[in-house]
Formats: structure tokens, sequence, C-alpha cells
């Protein structure tokens, strides 16, 4: 409306004091070990549709990033990379089921994705390419390759990697973000190790708790 006004179109602005509205973004859906066994199960181990799959989970990379790996950028097995987004340069050790796919993977290919007429892919035209992979999987809609990046850090965090290990993987510069990735898997891990010491409380004699007392300073 204040545009407007600049333009003549108007002499008064009706939103004057109106306050705007905060919409708050859910963001990425991170896809459920469910729907992981499910898209692996649609496409065998040596597809192309897994080697992609594939290079996403275990890189926990952006598409952009996984769209330009390839065999030059292997070294002391791993993944030399610069991210395309925020420059950050990272050596993502290569896992055992993702060095399984890129066994199938000619050593003469640039990269390790390619079109059907040896190109390269770009990256929205991955991110469609994929989109379809998972509707032919069965994968509900909403996921996305993002959402692999995602479940990457989620499993990194179940595992009980620190925020810093975790961005020694995705190359998130602010923990911040790592820890809004990771929120949901750290609640149910700690909750779960809460528990597991109150169980374990009761179990104990009174002579137990007071030697654990003991060594956990109390």
């Amino acid at each position: 409306m204040a545009h407007a006004i600049d333009l003549g179109w108007r002499d008064t602005d009706p939103t004057h004091g109106v306050k705007r509205q905060r919409h708050k973004a859910v963001g990425y859906a991170t896809w459920s070990e469910d729907e992981i066994a499910a898209y692996e199960a649609r496409w065998p181990s040596g597809s192309r549709e897994r080697l992609a799959f594939a290079l996403l989970l275990y890189t926990g990379q952006r598409r952009s990033d996984v769209v330009r790996m390839g065999w030059p950028q292997v070294r002391n097995e791993a993944i030399d990379l610069k991210q395309v987004k925020t420059g950050t340069a990272l050596a993502i050790p290569i896992h055992p089921d993702l060095a399984t796919e890129l066994t199938f993977t000619p050593r003469d290919q640039p990269t390790f994705l390619q079109r059907q007429n040896g190109a390269a892919f770009t990256a929205n035209g991955f991110y469609m390419r994929f989109i379809g992979w998972c509707e032919k999987a069965g994968i509900p809609q909403g996921r996305s390759p993002h959402g692999l990046r995602k479940a990457a850090a989620r499993r990194l965090a179940e595992a009980g990697c620190t925020a810093h290990q975790i961005a020694a993987i995705t190359g998130h510069r602010s923990l911040s973000e790592v820890e809004r990735y990771t929120k949901a898997a750290d609640q149910v891990r700690l909750a779960t190790a809460a528990m597991a010491r109150i169980t374990r409380s009761k179990l104990q004699t009174p002579k137990e708790k007071l030697q654990t007392e003991d060594e956990n300073g109390g």
C-alpha cells in the first residue's frame, strides 16, 4: 500500500498500524526409517535410483552437491567437496552401504549420477527425477532429497554424535541449525536414557544406590 501511495494510486494507507502475521514454516519433512526401507525395497542395489538415494543419505549433502560428486573427488576413502551453497570444504568418509553402490559406477564417469544421455544432472533436474522415483516407490508426498539430508543428521544424533560431529558431516556453520535438525532425535535418546536410569535405580539395593551416588559425585 505504501508503494501504491508513492505511485499516486492512493492517498491513504488502510493497512497502517496493522501488524504482520507471523508464519512459522514447517520445513522439509525428515524421512522415517520405514520410508527409507520402502524406497530401498523398490529400487535394488546397483540401480541409478538406489545410488542417488545412497549418495543423499550417506553423505548428508544437498542435491546441488550430490550431482557434482564423482570419482575425481574420492581420496583416502572419502569424498572431498566444496559446498555450493556455503563454500564449506568437507571430506565425507564413504559409508559401507554407499561404497557398495559405488562399485557399480564406472571409473571413467565424470560424475556418479548421469542422465540417459551421459550428461550430469542439474540440481533442479535431479530433484524432479528423484521425486518421480519416490512416487514409484510409494513414498508419501512431501519427501524430498533435503529430507534425506535431515534423516542423515537424525541418524547421527541417534547414534550419539555431538552437534560438532554432525556439523563435520553436514557442513552446517551454525550449531543451532544442527540442533534444530536433530532436536527430536535428541529428545527421544535422552528420554530413553533417563527412563533407563530410574528403572535401574528402582532395582538397586540401598547399598548399590549409595555406591552409584558416590560415583556420580552425589
